[in-house]
């Protein structure tokens, strides 16, 4: 780490910020928007898009002949928000989610700046980011058990004797 960084020594580094809204869906909803509701009390938080779900069209292209068909709906949020610290920094955060809660949308948003502007309270956010990748990280050991469990061994098949005529 530089001298010059931002962060204290004793806060992890953040994971990239691609991963933030996955991390934080994968934590109690609850959890996140109390956090949120936390950054917002230090905080100015201006809405620049209402926050908003609703429903989205799913568009596929056909691998045969090119054209574009509609398999069916998926449930949308998004938010976009600008945090003012009180020293005067101002900052943007979105997010956009395969999801139909329009208030979680807009707390993860204000996470999502206070995190990436580094505001005061920010720190909190990482321990739910490591909270959120333990809950992935047991979902894919489970999927993988899973997985293993239900694996076929295609090995003996046709290693028979048996005559396929008689």
């Amino acid at each position: 780490m530089k001298p010059n960084d931002d962060f204290s020594m004793s806060t992890p580094p953040a994971p990239p910020r691609e991963r933030w809204p996955r991390l934080l869906l994968s934590c109690p909803a609850a959890t996140v928007r109390d956090l949120a509701h936390r950054l917002a009390q230090q905080h100015t938080v201006e809405d620049i898009q209402i926050a908003q779900s609703g429903l989205g069209l799913l568009k596929l292209c056909d691998s045969a002949l090119g054209d574009a068909y509609y398999p069916g709906e998926i449930p949308l949020a998004s938010a976009h928000v600008r945090v003012t610290a009180t020293d005067g920094r101002s900052v943007e955060g979105a997010a956009q989610l395969l999801d139909d809660r329009a208030s979680l949308a807009r707390a993860i948003a204000v996470i999502d700046a206070a995190v990436s502007g580094r505001l005061a309270g920010h720190e909190a956010a990482h321990t739910l980011f490591a909270s959120g990748q333990a809950r992935l990280d047991e979902q894919s050991a489970a999927r993988r058990a899973l997985l293993t469990a239900t694996r076929v061994d295609f090995s003996l098949v046709g290693s028979t004797d048996e005559d396929d005529d008689a």
